[in-house]
């Protein structure tokens, strides 16, 4: 029982910086910030080549049921699967679980300075790109929805993040190659789907990545 409480108490606490960083940023000023960074980073991928955004939209938006299956795999199961995963391991018992559990805060708590001091928009904010979330009906900017996320916290990915941290640790106990492979390519398929929605930029993706590698690395 006491275990179980520190552990919500670690999750909770985490939790509660990102959010306190969401009170911080989450301006007039703030969202202007954001803007500009976004803008940066567009231009920075037209710099390098990496502007493939609304050409991975333009095929997603020519399904539309492939939209709807992309949109929840945004909303809620990644979310749910980074969370379920860490939640199935500690319930039996798992002597990986306080390693994942830590890969998990370093990497949410690695990003946050990162939100504080350059908040970015996602494309999604910036002409000629698709929201498509907004487009199904769902206002994810609505204020009610706002308590619970940061719409300024494009870069680094943390979607991305965790794929990579519940990626890998998935993998390595997968019973048989085609599952490892499978779930050694669940960060790209991750990109993807937050690239498609226009939730983020492919340079987002790079750092959270990045951001899940090392936390990983950190914590063994």
């Amino acid at each position: 029982m006491r275990r179980g409480l520190r552990e919500a108490a670690i999750g909770l606490g985490t939790y509660g910086a990102y959010l306190a960083v969401r009170r911080l940023v989450l301006t007039p000023a703030g969202r202007q910030r954001a803007r500009r960074n976004a803008l940066r980073v567009a231009e920075l991928e037209r710099a390098l080549g990496l502007n493939v955004e609304r050409h991975v939209q333009a095929l997603a938006v020519a399904a539309p049921r492939l939209v709807h299956a992309l949109n929840a795999g945004y909303a809620v199961a990644n979310v749910m699967l980074s969370v379920g995963w860490l939640i199935s391991l500690y319930r039996r018992g798992d002597a990986g679980f306080p390693r994942e559990r830590r890969a998990v805060v370093a990497a949410c708590l690695g990003a946050l300075p990162v939100f504080l001091l350059l908040p970015t928009a996602p494309p999604r904010t910036l002409d000629g790109y698709v929201d498509t979330i907004a487009a199904s009906g769902i206002d994810i900017e609505h204020p009610f929805l706002l308590r619970f996320y940061n719409p300024l916290a494009a870069m680094p990915s943390l979607h991305v993040a965790f794929a990579v941290i519940a990626g890998t640790g998935l993998a390595g106990r997968a019973r048989s190659p085609a599952l490892q492979g499978a779930w050694a390519t669940y960060p790209v398929a991750v990109s993807l789907v937050v690239v498609a929605t226009g939730n983020h930029f492919v340079l987002d993706c790079v750092g959270g990545a990045a951001l899940g590698g090392v936390a990983r690395g950190l914590t063994r």
